[in-house]
């Protein structure tokens, strides 16, 4: 199905400054600022984003173009080089092209099902531990204590265990992850004190410093955790990581995992609390399997996984992806130059009514068998990205969010006020800078 909208012409953009162009609008409301570029400019235009030129492509035609890049003429390493290359330097997202297919296909090996449910397995104790630290009550703050709780799974599943570092440190480098990835909007990117691309430069270098110390151990190790994994990895051929290449890795996956999983929960029991009949469908489901499931059980929640997809339809954790031309490229008759920095803004083609009836509506339903409304466009949803980036730990990711989905609709009970709308924080990855008020109470039966 192709997507097509002439522009129209308006007044002038009221957020719009020289040099900064559109990223106040974007940081102020990032769908609100797409949805006027696609019906100012169409799918295809120029924008001026942090400073420099960018190409905007907006809509699933003009996003299927970047993303499926036929042409090899959109290179991620760059794009994402200039808004946090420093910092997840080198990570799987940052390579390109040969360099990146020989390094996905070794990591593959640490994503295999057989791989998936050790991590599941281990993932539920560690749950149950996190969880049992919440103080239920009203106006409870979720997403800080769910940001606290992906930090702990990733210790314990990422990194084999909080013997690593003690609280201090974990909290340490948990600031570290917050300074790299909130440098993407940053206007000054020269790492001077007091700045952010100066907190980043210095909390990428902390993250270094922690990971170096522990490789040797690891690659010793008979560990199942992702660490240890990713230093014992070969492929037929005998090619392995080597140190920097697991410390980059390992540096970005830490953060995929944890950012990600943690909004994508939040706003999954943002809507269960103010959908309480999906709310009770859900738990049923999670009623009639024991308190740790099997990643083969977890599939049979079928009900949270409508309400997870619905939810990464509605606040998708990656709201756009950053490229740049390698070459001269053609999108829908349009002429990218070479050397073009491109941002790819999937958010926009989550809420088009082109391609979702009542886009703005809860409803976990129209991604039932019998409906598939994603599939009126291969590019309509795309939460993980597409083409050979697409995210290789989403099956994780799905593991992750449902295991802790599942503890807590076991455990508790939840309401969130129906014209309760968060306030996202978009200077980086979106989260809501509330905390997510939720009114938390116990289940009668439930551990204290």
């Amino acid at each position: 199905m192709a997507v097509t909208n002439a522009p129209r012409t308006r007044g002038p953009r009221r957020w719009d400054v020289p040099l900064v162009g559109r990223t106040l609008a974007y940081v102020r409301d990032p769908l609100a600022m797409m949805r006027d570029q696609y019906d100012r400019s169409g799918p295809v235009s120029d924008i001026t984003f942090i400073g420099r030129t960018w190409t905007a492509l907006l809509g699933p035609d003009a996003c299927e173009a970047a993303l499926r890049n036929g042409d090899k003429a959109f290179a991620s390493e760059d794009g994402w080089g200039y808004l946090v290359g420093p910092f997840f330097h080198r990570g799987l997202m940052l390579l390109d092209f040969a360099e990146h297919h020989q390094h996905r296909r070794l990591m593959q090996e640490a994503f295999t099902r057989d791989r998936l449910r050790g991590y599941t397995a281990r993932l539920g104790p560690a749950v149950t531990a996190g969880l049992d630290a919440w103080r239920p009550g009203d106006d409870f703050l979720a997403y800080p204590a769910l940001k606290q709780l992906t930090l702990d799974l990733a210790t314990q599943i990422f990194m084999g265990g909080a013997d690593l570092a003690d609280d201090a440190e974990l909290d340490r480098l948990n600031r570290a992850f917050i300074d790299c990835v909130q440098a993407a909007t940053a206007f000054i990117r020269v790492p001077l004190p007091g700045t952010r691309w100066g907190r980043a430069t210095k909390g990428r270098k902390l993250l270094e410093e922690f990971l170096y110390r522990h490789i040797d151990t690891k690659r010793a190790s008979d560990g199942e955790d992702l660490f240890s994994v990713l230093c014992r990895l070969t492929d037929d051929d005998g090619s392995a990581f080597t140190d920097e290449d697991v410390v980059n890795h390992m540096i970005f996956l830490l953060m995929a995992a944890h950012d990600t999983s943690t909004i994508t929960v939040s706003t999954m029991m943002q809507y269960l609390g103010q959908h309480p009949e999906w709310q009770e469908r859900c738990r049923a489901e999670s009623m009639a399997l024991g308190d740790h499931p099997t990643l083969d059980e977890l599939d049979t929640l079928t009900s949270l996984d409508l309400v997870m997809k619905e939810c990464l339809r509605i606040v998708p954790p990656v709201p756009v992806l950053a490229r740049k031309t390698v070459k001269e490229t053609e999108v829908l008759g349009h002429t990218i130059p070479a050397g073009r920095l491109t941002v790819v803004m999937m958010h926009l083609s989550h809420h088009m009514p082109e391609l979702w009836e009542d886009p703005e509506r809860f409803d976990p339903e129209r991604f039932a068998e019998d409906r598939r409304d994603d599939k009126v466009h291969r590019y309509a949803w795309e939460p993980f990205g597409g083409g050979v980036h697409k995210c290789l730990g989403l099956h994780f990711a799905g593991a992750e969010v449902s295991t802790i989905m599942h503890q807590l609709l076991r455990r508790f009970s939840w309401e969130v006020d129906p014209d309760y709308r968060a306030p996202m924080n978009y200077h980086s990855l979106p989260f809501p800078s509330d905390g997510q008020p939720v009114d938390l109470h116990l289940l009668e039966g439930a551990p204290a």
